[in-house]
């Protein structure tokens, strides 16, 4: 992640099994990529997603953030995976089913002195579920955590992740706040997570609008067409952000107000905040 820029809005998922699909992602408009060596990528394609990954071309411009999510720990795989990290110009790594703050904590160990930032993603197993909290503090190297309903369901035994009106079942909406709740307290990005059907346009728009509205600063994505609305649906308007910038010069000229009318509405400070936050996240 670049020192003082942007926070990615985009997280493309690309399985690092295929060159096409890799350059396809690199082309693509996201703000960042992650080159999967895990759940996409089958153990007899493990080896060569490694070789393919170290035979990457260099940067060019203007191209998205590069990530490698590697395989979790306690797999026999984990330790070929942080050896390649070794020999690669990449911009961090991406943790699966991290369980608490410790688990980050080993991996920047591990990648010692390198001291490359981590995204972990937090809520795919049953255990996760309890360790939200242990990420305040755990270590400076983590900048994001996001989190993920398939492995959870896998995990639990469920048939299905959805109520019968066809919403997110309440286990995996809880798991969706303790993961905002969790980042926000590490003092982190909290990115929200994959909208599983690429072709439903008008379903990702929904969710990505709603996630941005809940405190959500990013979404992970599985395909190269639903980066377009994802960042979007993270880049505030030309309203908000002008609404944004006259609570904060409003402030600004009455220092000591704790209470402010800006455009016929009544401010306080935690409005204040909030616009500083639009601004971080405009372009």
């Amino acid at each position: 992640m670049s020192e003082g820029g942007p926070l990615p809005r985009s997280w493309l998922f690309v399985p690092a099994d295929s060159n096409k699909k890799m350059m396809k992602a690199l082309a693509s408009e996201a703000d960042a990529v992650i080159f999967d060596l895990e759940d996409s990528v089958a153990p007899t394609h493990k080896a060569m997603a490694r070789e393919l990954l170290g035979l990457l071309p260099n940067r060019g411009d203007r191209e998205p953030e590069r990530w490698v999510r590697i395989n979790p720990l306690g797999t026999d795989i984990h330790r070929d995976d942080l050896e390649l990290l070794e020999d690669l110009d990449i911009d961090g790594v991406v943790l699966p089913k991290a369980e608490c703050g410790d688990d980050v904590a080993d991996i920047a160990a591990a990648l010692a002195p390198r001291s490359l930032p981590i995204h972990a993603i937090v809520t795919e197993t049953a255990a996760s579920l309890f360790g939200l909290l242990s990420y305040r503090d755990c270590c400076s190297s983590l900048v994001a955590m996001s989190w993920g309903a398939e492995d959870l369901s896998a995990a639990l035994g469920a048939s299905s992740k959805y109520a019968p009106g066809g919403e997110l079942a309440f286990t995996y909406k809880l798991a969706r706040s303790l993961c905002l709740a969790g980042a926000v307290a590490a003092e982190v990005q909290p990115v929200d997570g994959v909208f599983a059907d690429f072709r439903d346009e008008a379903g990702l728009i929904a969710e990505a609008r709603a996630a941005a509205s809940e405190g959500f600063t990013g979404k992970l994505a599985i395909h190269p067409a639903q980066v377009g609305p994802i960042n979007a649906a993270f880049t505030p308007t030309v309203e908000e952000i002008d609404h944004a910038r006259a609570i904060v010069a409003a402030f600004e000229a009455e220092p000591d107000a704790g209470v402010l009318s800006v455009d016929g509405k009544m401010v306080d400070w935690p409005h204040l905040i909030q616009a500083r936050r639009v601004l971080a996240r405009s372009r």
